[in-house]
């Protein structure tokens, strides 16, 4: 399942570095994360790096985007083919 950041976010900005598929994004009036590209960092970390930063945590499994484990592996694989 993508994540999703909700309004209680303060506009920090920790958690858009720590994405490793650039997913997360500066909009208004809060960061927002890309569904198409949020992997749940699977294939790079065992946990959520935006999770594991967020001060406020405001960051949350997206109930519009239900994704299996599997489903965000094939995600990984065609966002970073080679890997």
């Amino acid at each position: 399942m993508a994540l999703k950041i909700t309004e209680e976010c303060t506009s920090c900005g920790a958690c858009e570095p720590e994405c490793p598929n650039t997913a997360i994004s500066e909009a208004e009036p809060i960061y927002i994360i890309n569904p198409d590209l949020c992997t749940e960092c699977v294939g790079f970390y065992d946990e959520p790096q935006c999770i594991a930063v967020c001060p406020v945590a405001c960051i949350i499994p997206d109930p519009d985007h239900p994704e299996t484990r599997e489903e965000l592996q094939a995600k990984y694989a065609r966002i970073h083919p080679g890997k």
